[in-house]
């Protein structure tokens, strides 16, 4: 129940502030993260009356995060307001994050008033230029100086995400703007009708159809912009034949139980084979990234058909023999209404005799490289149930172990940043994901020093009573880059760290802690923390799993 507290004289109350909120709850916004401060009150003042939730996390890094672990699980954009100067430059790393991975957020933050752009006065978080920080890694960076104009700008957000790439903005409302009175329309703050997805032209659907009916050995390559297409993948996959290979972001773009998946296994050079030795690639959504390529870029040997919402894609990184431009959500299903009608009947259907040859080559590689890594995580996925959110950071166990050995039933089960690779993610995209989806069981499973990055978020976590699982891999500090350092033929330099009692830390924050003792246990372990509830904390020092 909100405290009753007397209006001090001059605030307006229907200010600009509430003009932006109710147009965001409109298009269902019923959640924001961020941190309250001096100058963001009059967006905070109306959140509890707007029955919109406030995640108030423990450093502005983490509530971009929370945002994106929300946005992951909604398929609405994130909505992270900080302060001014700070804050919002403490925010900018998980908005980079959504810039390099497509994914929608929000950023708002109030300014200094209109006429004062860095005065230079010594201003309570006086910065040189706001706007230029942020627009230096989002899509689209803009200062309103009228209520109106802020409307229209979150107007303008919703487009580009249902129109183009979804990538995060950053709206900046000047202080006097934000605490004035809104001179708007209630009418301006509905939400509008979106346009449709793009469809491709009918033209470049048929030749795709017609290479892909030809094809003997397909493979489907399906980034994050294959998951608009949904349940459109798999038939496409069935219809064909063909195997279905998928990036970090398009993980669970069909389930990974399917007889023609391969999850997200690019690391792999095995993978590279089972690509590059295919008639027809067809690549979905994905920029077919140098970052999943770690023995080099792919080198089909077929005919690549790329499909992308954007032209620009078309030939990024991978120059294409036939290109298609539009959405996923539209693109699949006008190729399996073209397929159903295809012949064929030259085609042995040996699809999942593929497949199941490419994941034992996969097992193997794996094993030989990452044995420890994989055994933790493979044990891990022996604990969870078949419905669970995984969340990762930029550790060893997610990109040599979880992305490969805990296989997901849908695209909303895997919460990771292959291309920004930040530390500090896990945890607090973990808990915005709880946050949104309430009744799935989400366990993050990340390094001790990626955790470090955000440790601080258990307290948001026990704050927020969410039931979250978080399992500590403990190599002892930076091991990757220790790797790196001998590569070059450096000494360890600051790489051992330090470690916390793990179990005890995480008590101390309210919640609860383990410390695995036997390899064998950690299944049990994973089973009897989602049981419990809570915040629950498994410590798992890799050296159990070493021989």
């Amino acid at each position: 129940m909100t405290e009753s507290i007397d209006l001090p004289e001059g605030v307006v109350t229907d200010n600009t502030g509430l003009a932006v909120l109710t147009t965001l709850k409109n298009y269902g916004i019923d959640t924001i993260f961020g941190i309250p401060g001096t100058h963001n009150l009059e967006f905070y003042r109306h959140l509890e009356p707007l029955g919109i939730r406030a995640v108030t996390t423990r450093h502005e890094q983490g509530a971009g995060y929370g945002a994106d672990g929300w946005s992951h699980q909604t398929g609405k954009p994130g909505v992270v307001i900080t302060t001014s100067g700070p804050g919002l430059l403490n925010a900018l790393s998980s908005a980079a994050t959504a810039f390099c991975e497509s994914r929608p957020m929000i950023v708002l933050a109030p300014g200094v008033p209109l006429g004062a752009e860095f005065a230079d006065i010594g201003a309570l978080h006086e910065t040189k230029d706001t706007v230029g920080a942020a627009a230096a890694v989002v899509e689209w960076a803009r200062r309103v100086s009228t209520a109106e104009e802020a409307v229209q700008a979150v107007h303008d957000a919703f487009e580009l995400f249902a129109t183009g790439r979804p990538r995060p903005v950053y709206i900046e409302v000047p202080l006097d703007v934000l605490e004035g009175a809104a001179d708007v329309a209630d009418t301006a703050f509905a939400a509008r009708e979106l346009p449709a997805p793009a469809r491709a032209e009918s033209a470049a659907i048929q030749d795709a159809a017609k290479q892909l009916a030809d094809a003997k050995s397909p493979v489907i390559l399906a980034g994050g912009g294959s998951i608009p297409a949904g349940d459109g993948l798999r038939e496409l996959a069935e219809l064909l034949d063909a195997p279905v290979i998928t990036t970090m972001n398009g993980k669970g773009a069909i389930p990974e139980s399917h007889p023609l998946a391969l999850g997200s296994a690019l690391r792999f050079k095995a993978a590279h084979e089972v690509v590059n030795d295919a008639d027809v690639v067809l690549a979905i959504g994905s920029k077919i990234a140098e970052v999943e390529m770690w023995w080099g870029q792919l080198e089909p040997r077929g005919t690549l058909i790329r499909v992308d919402l954007l032209e620009s894609q078309i030939d990024k990184n991978l120059t294409a023999d036939l290109g298609v431009v539009g959405s996923s959500a539209t693109v699949v299903p006008d190729l399996v209404n073209v397929l159903k009608d295809a012949e064929f009947s030259n085609r042995a259907q040996i699809g999942a005799e593929r497949v199941r040859s490419a994941l034992a080559a996969f097992e193997r590689e794996g094993t030989e490289f990452a044995p420890d890594l994989t055994a933790v995580a493979k044990a891990v996925a022996a604990g969870v149930p078949e419905d669970v959110i995984i969340s990762g950071d930029s550790s060893q166990i997610c990109y040599f172990g979880t992305s490969t050995n805990i296989p997901v039933e849908s695209a909303k089960s895997f919460l990771y940043m292959a291309t920004y690779a930040t530390l500090g993610y896990g945890l607090p995209a973990a808990i915005g994901a709880k946050i949104a989806s309430p009744d799935r069981p989400v366990v993050s499973v990340l390094g001790d020093g990626a955790l470090m990055f955000s440790v601080q978020e258990f307290a948001t976590a026990v704050e927020q009573g969410v039931d979250i699982v978080v399992v500590v891999v403990d190599n002892g500090g930076y091991a990757e880059i220790e790797q790196n350092e001998a590569d070059r033929g450096i000494p360890p330099v600051g790489v051992r760290l330090t470690q916390p009692d793990w179990p005890a830390l995480t008590t101390a924050f309210g919640g609860t802690g383990r410390a695995l003792e036997r390899p064998e246990d950690l299944p049990s372990l994973v089973q009897q923390a989602i049981s419990e509830g809570g915040v629950q904390l498994i410590h798992v020092p890799l050296s159990l799993f070493q021989n």
